[in-house]
């Protein structure tokens, strides 16, 4: 039976896209059979494993609206045993679209519900917003990876988020867990990030991952070729530290 879960943060750029095509791309490499939900407009993690998102049909969009089996949305990527359902700009409108429909939180729960028999892992790329696209991809997953930046804002806005986590849990899915807060663009030399690292595993011990995901040019320039860090540099530092996540995720998984 396969594990959905969410990669969110309302807060930009503090590495959710990177952390899903290279968690997946990782989880492939280590012979998992996984799944990648695109569902930001911005459609990042689908050109950054090398779809071409202007030619993209059949995506989240329309799997959304119903109007596709999730069959049909499923696209191969040239990731080992990874698959994708990709996104585009137009899925922008989907949050005005469904706005009065019934259920509405449900709708990617009940198209990918199907899914847990053929993936281990589905992991849901999340748009940087707490609207109705990220309520979806919530209310559809078991738990949710939340990346921290090792910056000074890092903190803000995480109070916000676990709330909205605990309202989902009472209202749409109780079962939903927190798998565990990520750090992100980690620099070591930097006293700012060493201090971000001992605040959040001061506050939050536990559900923090004991990788950290270190600052790395390499990680910066794969998706410019379309391709995850396994692929693109298997030996540098983000690979890495990507597959030690995917490993610890993987025990964490096994043990529980």
């Amino acid at each position: 039976m396969g594990k959905i879960i969410a990669i969110a943060n309302q807060k930009g750029g503090v590495g959710k896209t990177t952390t899903t095509i290279n968690l997946a791309a990782s989880l492939g490499v280590l012979e998992k059979k996984v799944l990648l939900i695109d569902a930001d407009p911005q459609a990042n993690a689908s050109s950054g494993l090398g779809i071409d998102v202007e030619s993209v049909e059949n995506g989240t969009y329309r799997l959304l609206e119903h109007s596709i089996t999730v069959k049909e949305a499923i696209v191969a990527t040239k990731s080992p045993n990874v698959d994708i359902i990709p996104s585009h700009i137009d899925l922008v409108a989907i949050e005005i679209e469904l706005v009065d429909k019934e259920e509405r939180e449900y709708m990617l729960k009940k198209a990918i519900e199907s899914l847990k028999e053929t993936y281990d892992y589905i992991l849901i790329d999340c748009a940087p917003s707490l609207g109705l696209l990220t309520l979806n991809a919530l209310t559809a997953s078991d738990s949710v990876i939340i990346p921290i930046q090792c910056e000074y804002f890092a903190l803000e806005g995480l109070g916000k988020l676990l709330n909205t986590i605990k309202s989902i849990q009472k209202i749409h899915n109780p079962s939903l867990d927190i798998e565990g807060l990520l750090l992100t663009m980690y620099d070591s030399r930097l006293r700012l990030s060493n201090q971000v690292v001992e605040e959040v595993k001061k506050h939050f011990d536990k559900m923090v991952f004991k990788t950290i995901i270190q600052r790395n040019v390499r990680l910066g320039e794969a998706p410019s070729y379309g391709e995850s860090i396994i692929s693109y540099d298997a030996s540098s530092k983000g690979a890495n530290n990507y597959l030690s996540l995917a490993q610890e995720l993987i025990e964490k998984n096994e043990f529980d």
